[in-house]
């Protein structure tokens, strides 16, 4: 039986990439290929669509088309889709010997209402502009966020205070580019950047999202490590939430690695809906 809400989710799947790539498909497989510079996008069954009764099931010989294919692109060879839209895929993508990660996803239900959550004396929270000079360091935010929990100090940075490190990775994604390739897609109004600032203007938390079909996943929730605890990471999924339903966004999901930061969402409002299977180590797109 259909699930209406399961349904938009798939919808959104399908569509969202077009904006930014173009789509290829092998039998019942699609796959997304980036139009310009940009993280690359995955391969999935038509894209987390349900296998129409009487349509072609999914074989190891479509898998393997797509994979000759993301080789022959230079690629990851990345599959991403809801686990209950293409059951049968699972056991195929792991015969072919890539390691599959489920992460279980949670909406918000559309009348729910999300209030503003507090955050520390002197923190804003602001949807980041092409031009707004804080974007840089924005978007290195997360390579600190979301790094491996704490090893033993070996590098030359790693004793580095983060806002050192912040300062400094912003330094390289803007020489390397990675900045000027998103100005346009915040230009367009394909993505918004939110972030929590400090006084001083740096990036204490950030997030985002891309709207399609009226609906959006929000993603890239982390907080710089010295700054956990305060509640930044539920102020900016709040703030999201508010400025997608003000710009026509009425389905807000996302997704979790962690039960911790999946009570931060339920103490929200989010309520399980499924589930998106991906493959280790692919890339993260933001």
């Amino acid at each position: 039986m259909s699930d209406p809400l399961r349904d938009r989710i798939q919808e959104y799947y399908a569509t969202v990439p077009l904006l930014f790539a173009d789509a290829e498909d092998f039998g019942p497989l699609r796959l997304f290929v980036r139009k310009e510079p940009g993280a690359p996008y995955y391969g999935g069954p038509g894209h987390a669509q349900p296998t129409a009764e009487g349509a072609a099931s999914v074989g190891a010989a479509d898998i393997a088309r797509v994979r000759a294919r993301q080789r022959e692109l230079g690629v990851p060879e990345a599959f991403e889709w809801l686990a209950e839209s293409a059951p049968e895929l699972r056991p195929l993508i792991e015969a072919a010997g890539l390691k599959v990660l489920r992460r279980p996803l949670m909406a918000l239900p559309p009348h729910h209402t999300l209030l503003p959550q507090p955050v520390p004396d002197g923190v804003t929270l602001r949807a980041l502009t092409a031009d707004d000079p804080v974007l840089p360091a924005a978007l290195a935010l997360p390579r600190l966020a979301f790094a491996q929990e704490p090893r033993p100090a070996t590098g030359p940075t790693d004793h580095l205070p983060d806002r050192t490190k912040l300062s400094r990775l912003a330094a390289e994604l803007t020489e390397d580019g990675t900045v000027a390739t998103v100005r346009p897609t915040l230009r367009a109004r394909h993505k918004t950047l939110l972030a929590a600032l400090a006084p001083d203007g740096t990036p204490l938390a950030t997030g985002h999202y891309h709207p399609a079909t009226g609906t959006t996943e929000i993603g890239g929730i982390g907080t710089l490590p010295s700054a956990r605890r305060q509640g930044l990471a539920a102020a900016v999924t709040a703030a999201l939430v508010t400025h997608a339903r003000a710009h026509g966004v009425d389905t807000v999901f996302l997704a979790y690695a962690e039960d911790t930061v999946a009570r931060i969402y339920a103490r929200l409002g989010f309520r399980p809906t499924g589930t998106t299977l991906l493959i280790a180590g692919q890339p993260a797109r933001s």
